[in-house]
């Protein structure tokens, strides 16, 4: 039964961090360049060309990594029947509160870089960016934790959910 007051909390993060995107685009311009000086200029690109082959599919690698960055995405979601969060396209979760032995927001600092980060001291880390997220520890054991940019907010529907798990 979910009270009408209690409010569900969705949050959905990508990879948008300028760097990253600066770094893929610059990939696959020179590559694009390379692709548009050796296939229609008929000019070898550099001091040792890639067969015309290698070069489109370096443009093809580039462009599906770009594609796929772009496709990539947290999604978590927070409501009277649990937890839920979907690391598309590699990992889907849903624990109900009964399920869920804690739950906190903490700063769990540099784990290593962004994305799904294994063997933590918070167990499996799912993050796109930033420093702070939920930490859960299952009654199993296992414990993960969820990115977050949205901390204050989290900390008020973490506080509402624990009190209606009890």
């Amino acid at each position: 039964m979910q009270n009408k007051d209690q409010q569900v909390f969705n949050e959905t993060q990508r990879f948008n961090q300028w760097w990253l995107w600066a770094l893929l685009l610059g990939i696959f311009g020179l590559g694009c360049y390379g692709l548009i000086q050796q296939l229609i200029l008929e000019v070898p690109f550099g001091s040792k060309p890639m067969n015309d082959a290698g070069v489109i599919g370096f443009c093809l690698f580039n462009l599906g990594m770009i594609l796929f960055f772009r496709w990539m995405r947290l999604d978590t979601r927070i409501n009277s029947e649990g937890l839920y969060m979907r690391f598309v396209p590699f990992k889907t979760k849903f624990h109900a509160w009964e399920e869920i032995e804690s739950i906190s927001v903490v700063h769990y600092g540099f784990v290593g870089g962004w994305g799904i980060r294994l063997f933590t001291a918070y167990g499996t880390v799912y993050n796109m960016r930033g420093a702070k997220g939920l930490a859960i520890r299952l009654k199993t054991g296992k414990k993960f934790l969820i990115g977050s940019q949205r901390i204050a907010e989290l900390k008020e529907h973490v506080a509402q959910y624990a009190q209606y798990k009890a």
